[in-house]
């Protein structure tokens, strides 16, 4: 096993036995339960929401920036002026995937279905608000890292083509942050005094297991078990892991659900007991971490739950061993906000990461996550081009307040920063790689917030 972490001291084996760290912890995933599942409504209310919920906090972070400029709508904008706009933007792109694709017989066009990123240089922005829409033009318009969905203020004056010419943007910022306990100190080294729990608690984050892939190794996920039940290490690593208060899988528990369908009522025996492998073999694996420490799994892309944002829980019958665990085990939403310790978490299964480095050019995936906190939304764009459920009268993905820790699970590497907000706010970005690509956890110190990765590398290991 290959740790990378903070250096360790030497210690002298003792035999007392370890007890595992504990911590208060409060769910917040309310706001994305589904009471209710209807599907006949327009996207339009979704958008229009967002807009109204969003447009305060972005005409203020205007304000700020800009007190002499004057915010007006789009329709009243008069040529030539300079002037504040503040609506929501929509980004023309040509190689932008359409359901008709799967019909042309071009080839140029079946192409590009298979890209990885829909951006070109011939992209452009509109704004959109309440009444009308308008393009935007400029040489400091960034195009290039902007999605369809985000609520924005810019400004600029009417050029006599009808475009208009930004000469300045801003975005809503980050929201306010929940106060921090005491005991959390997020000052930067040497801002003075910092107070910290002893010995420190962590909260573990994985994701991507990829459970059921017949061509993987098993053997690093079964390194992690054994390393975060205390039966793998010296005393050093075994009082690291037993600081860890909780385990959050941020999903990709299954390598794919597809083999599920073929569990129906009239398949065979063998049919039946191949189809249903995987899951058996991930619900063991839960129930050997459940009974060990508290366990959070959230929903992914290849999970078996619905595929639209916000993901429910996965259903208890899928996991019957790990779920007899019982408060051990929180079969939570994607996304997923909770406390620990006053601490405030919230993740995603990283579905809204990688649909905004499809359509724009951001390769960083901690950046991605800076840029949605600064735009006070995690998944700015649903419903254009990802799905989401047609919410009416909410947008439960609005940031109305800013966490401590923001995480995506499934990325392609390990990642992290820390962000700070115009009132001083401080929030933890995590970047969690797949542990099937990367065997990877993730320890994120609750008194600190400084986070390192823990690699499980089967073949450093002596055979």
């Amino acid at each position: 096993m290959e740790v990378e972490g903070p250096a360790s001291k030497s210690v002298t084996w003792g035999r007392e036995p370890l007890t595992r760290a504990t911590a208060s912890y409060t769910l917040h995933d309310d706001r994305f339960q589904l009471q209710q599942r209807v599907y006949d409504r327009q996207f339009a209310q979704l958008y229009f929401y967002r807009l109204l919920k969003l447009r305060p906090a972005v005409s203020a972070s205007a304000k700020r920036r800009w007190p002499s400029c004057t915010e007006v709508r789009v329709i009243d904008a008069v040529e030539d002026v300079d002037c504040v706009l503040v609506g929501t933007l929509y980004k023309e792109m040509k190689l932008k995937p359409s359901i008709l694709d799967e019909y042309v017989k071009d080839k140029t066009t079946q192409q590009h279905l298979g890209r990885t990123r829909f951006t070109s240089p011939d992209d452009k922005l509109v704004l959109e608000d309440e009444g009308a829409r308008i393009v935007l033009t400029g040489p400091v318009v960034p195009t290039a890292s902007l999605v369809t969905g985000v609520v924005a203020s810019v400004r600029g004056r009417i050029l006599p083509s009808g475009e208009f010419c930004v000469s300045e943007i801003c975005y809503a910022e980050l929201g306010a942050q929940p106060v921090a306990p005491p005991p959390l100190s997020l000052h930067s080294p040497g801002s003075g005094p910092q107070v910290t729990r002893a010995p420190a608690r962590y909260i573990a984050l994985t994701s991507g297991l990829g459970i059921g892939d017949a061509g993987a190794d098993p053997l690093p996920l079964q390194l992690m078990v054994d390393y975060l039940t205390g039966a793998l290490g010296g005393r050093e690593e075994q009082t690291l892991a037993s600081g860890v208060v909780r385990m959050v899988i941020a999903g990709g528990l299954l390598a794919s659900s597809a083999a599920l369908a073929r569990a129906g009522t009239y398949a065979d025996a063998r049919t039946r007991e191949g189809a249903l492998a995987g899951l058996r073999d991930a619900d063991a694996a839960l129930s050997q971490l459940a009974a060990a420490l508290p366990l959070d799994v959230m929903p992914g892309e290849a999970d078996p739950a619905n595929a639209s944002l916000p993901q429910q829980a996965l259903h208890r019958a899928l996991l019957p061993w790990a779920a007899a665990a019982g408060e051990g085990l929180v079969r939570a939403s994607n996304p997923h906000e909770f406390d620990v310790e006053g601490v405030r978490f919230l993740g995603l299964s990283g579905q809204n990461v990688d649909d905004v480095v499809r359509y724009a050019e951001l390769d960083d995936r901690t950046e991605v996550l800076e840029w949605m906190l600064r735009w006070r939304h995690m998944a700015p764009t649903s419903p254009d081009t990802l799905a989401a459920y047609p919410f009416h009268d909410r947008d439960p993905f609005v940031l109305d307040t800013c966490p401590h820790v923001f995480f995506a699970g499934n990325q392609p590497e390990f990642g992290t920063r820390m962000v700070t907000g115009e009132a001083g706010q401080r929030v933890r970005v995590v970047s969690v790689p797949a542990f099937s690509a990367s065997p990877c956890l993730v320890l994120v110190n609750l008194d600190t917030l400084a986070c390192h990765p823990i690699y499980f590398n089967a073949e450093s290991m002596d055979t």
